[in-house]
């Protein structure tokens, strides 16, 4: 059975993928990944490939998605199939370089919390029941990780390559997947990377926000348990 590799987005642990390991684990070898011991995409990419399986399922979201790109770049042929969930395949905006520069600063200087509370943290979900416990969630995992791997991501998100040519090139089977209400990455860019990927099936998960996984789980799961029976 091909094992699948979970890729948690930027100051996120494998606790974004709870849901999926509750309902995939007794059917599917899973392996999640922290992806914060380097400041560029390359690095990181490099790092899984070296302790992934030869060949496996690869699911990543938002930086955990980017991330995914650069490792069908590097490896496309042990890459079985491919899901990108609340991602974007563009290079980051000028104003968003900027951006990072500025909080990486901050961060340095012992504001990781108000960094994540102030600047983050209001743009992931949509309005939900699960709302606060899930924003309870981010910022565990986020102060778990602590400010190297803020910095160390935020560069590698800063100075990340256009990945278009690379899902172009993509022949594996591809779920592309949002919140309707993702505000970070929105549907157009999840509709554009349908188009890159022949034969890509887009899912957009109706009340949800960046954090699908977590937000809408049964939604989230039935489109990834679809894809990896493909």
């Amino acid at each position: 059975m091909t094992p699948l590799v979970l890729l948690p987005g930027m100051m996120c642990d494998a606790r974004l993928f709870g849901p999926q390991f509750a309902a995939f684990s007794g059917r599917v070898p899973l392996v999640s990944f922290p992806i914060g011991n380097a400041a560029s995409m390359a690095q990181l990419a490099r790092g899984v490939l070296k302790h992934a399986p030869p060949r496996f399922a690869l699911a990543g979201l938002s930086m955990g998605g980017i991330l995914a790109m650069e490792i069908v770049r590097q490896a496309p042929n042990r890459v079985d199939r491919l899901a990108l969930l609340d991602t974007n395949p563009l290079a980051e905006q000028d104003a968003f370089r900027e951006r990072r520069l500025e909080q990486i600063a901050r961060v340095r200087h012992g504001h990781l919390r108000s960094v994540m509370r102030d600047e983050m943290k209001p743009n992931y979900l949509a309005q939900g029941p699960d709302r606060d416990r899930i924003l309870e969630l981010c910022m565990e995992m986020a102060l778990g990780l602590g400010p190297e791997v803020f910095v160390n991501q935020s560069l590698a998100l800063r100075d990340r390559p256009d990945q278009r040519e690379t899902l172009r090139g993509y022949a594996g089977q591809a779920l592309i997947l949002c919140g309707g209400e993702d505000r970070l990455c929105p549907v157009e860019r999840h509709e554009l990377m349908r188009n890159l990927i022949a034969g890509s099936h887009l899912v957009v998960v109706p009340g949800a926000g960046h954090l699908t996984t977590l937000e809408k789980p049964d939604e989230t799961n039935a489109a990834i348990a679809a894809w990896l029976e493909a």
